[in-house]
């Protein structure tokens, strides 16, 4: 009887080995993903579609009922109108991503534009300014937070409390670029001592934020004055909001934003194809790609024509506002999206409990969304101060807090938390700003500018209960 070797195991081949991990890699047709898509809305993952669906609908009606709406000239202010409000709503994602509120993020804005106001109108003299006293516990404020980074192990944040301690000691003259830095310091170092009382002291945000509220708007009266101004004559401040880029520059920007986002997507696209991986059908994402592209090359061409009502002058160039929110949207979406501490933010405002059976750091996690929200808010007060070209007592109070929350919530971030994106904040802005900007050219007054953005918010929230509730029952 002949013996017979048994034969070698043969090595699993590619197709095997993903079955044996259980990857989905199931090619989908285009009709495919379009019903895949409706079921999912219809299931409660609703997304920004209901604030896209409202962009339109305004968009349209305020274009058939105002002669002025579709001017060049409109069109540009529409932009820089509501880039501070969104910026602030950009750092307020975070926030609200863990079930958290900043309630304080209006007047924290407006404490760091009045100082960065109050140091280019004394000359860089803060000390002359503000008087010894309130010099002296700013400085102190600035040193806790320093402190304080250190304690929650933000090594990313410990320069800034420094940076505007220095500024302030130093008696750095006045620059534009100087003034910004500040700003943006002191807002980092009031996020620090906001998150700190949240996360390692335990105090409610809710509590927390609001006695901030009342804190901040003490200090910029403390700063300006009842009926006080500070101009901001610098005309490199002026220009953040009310400047433009030059023609050849606005068609580069278009050229890296358009070619970036559709490198990126495709990148992607083809990357998770040749890995077997379950993606969009091409035609979708070709679709995505051109539309995205065509509508930004037009934005440019129309941004580029001359806007100016004589012929004295020429205002023509997409709009400074453009890139720097642009820049933060890439950013911050780059964050949320593609590092472990946005993936850590999702988890804890998903379950902090797991999350901290997971190892995730929660008080820190939980912290940090403050300085990032205090950071975002003083780049936000940098461009509605460049708007309006000057800082009052009523800097970031009234309704600009409203209205940041208000354009997080109706762009689709979820008051309950872990659901939103970065995207979320510059749709419901560009709602924020349609509504007030079609309004006003239809000469309503400011009731009926609150009243119908009031109504808007309010319908955003009801939608983003109802398919929480309606993706509950469809698991």
């Amino acid at each position: 009887m002949t013996e017979t070797t048994p034969a070698a195991p043969s090595k699993p081949g590619r197709s095997e080995a993903i079955g044996d991990f259980g990857i989905d890699t199931t090619a989908r047709t285009t009709g495919e993903a379009l019903r895949d898509y409706l079921a999912r809305v219809r299931g409660g993952e609703l997304g920004s579609l209901p604030a896209l669906a409202g962009l339109i609908v305004l968009f349209v009606l305020f274009a058939l009922t105002s002669d002025t709406f579709l001017t060049l000239g409109n069109l540009a202010n529409l932009l820089a109108q509501g880039a501070g409000v969104t910026i602030i709503a950009m750092g307020l994602v975070f926030v609200l991503l863990l079930g958290e509120i900043d309630l304080s993020a209006g007047t924290a804005s407006g404490v760091t534009a009045s100082v960065m106001a109050l140091h280019l109108v004394s000359g860089g003299n803060l000390l002359g300014a503000m008087g010894t006293g309130v010099f002296i516990t700013i400085c102190v404020l600035l040193v806790a937070a320093g402190v304080v980074a250190v304690q929650l192990r933000l090594p990313a944040a410990v320069a800034a409390p420094l940076i505007a301690l220095v500024i302030l000691l130093a008696g750095v003259p006045a620059n534009p670029w100087v003034e910004m830095l500040l700003a943006v310091c002191i807002g980092t170092s009031i996020g620090l001592l906001t998150g700190f009382l949240v996360a390692r002291i335990g105090i409610p945000s809710f509590v927390v934020t609001l006695a901030l509220f009342l804190a901040w708007q003490g200090v910029i009266l403390q700063f300006i004055g009842a009926g006080g101004t500070l101009a901001l004559n610098n005309d490199t401040l002026f220009a953040v909001a009310n400047g433009n880029l030059p023609a050849l520059a606005s068609w580069v920007l278009f050229v890296v934003a358009a070619g970036g986002y559709a490198a990126v997507l495709l990148g992607r696209h083809f990357r998770r194809m040749r890995a077997g991986l379950v993606t969009q059908p091409t035609p979708l994402v070709f679709t995505k790609v051109a539309v995205t592209v065509v509508l930004a090359a037009v934005g440019t061409y129309l941004l580029t024509q001359n806007r100016a009502q004589t012929t004295v002058i020429e205002i023509a160039g997409v709009p400074y506002v453009v890139p720097i929110v642009l820049v933060l949207l890439v950013v911050g979406s780059y964050v949320l999206d593609r590092t472990s501490y946005g993936r850590h933010i999702y988890a804890v405002g998903g379950n902090a409990e797991a999350a901290r059976r997971a190892g995730i750091n929660v008080p820190r996690v939980r912290a940090s969304v403050f300085v990032v929200s205090a950071t975002m808010a003083a780049v936000g007060a940098i461009v509605y101060s460049s708007k309006v070209g000057s800082v009052d007592p009523n800097a970031g109070g009234g309704t600009t807090l409203l209205f940041a929350v208000g354009a997080a919530v109706i762009g689709g971030t979820s008051l309950f938390g872990g659901r939103g994106r970065m995207s979320n904040a510059v749709i419901g802005g560009a709602v924020i700003a349609l509504v007030q900007n079609g309004l006003g050219l239809l000469k309503q007054p400011a009731s009926v500018v609150l009243v119908v953005t009031g109504l808007v918010l309010l319908l955003a929230a009801s939608v983003d209960a109802l398919s929480r509730r309606r993706a509950a029952a469809s698991r």
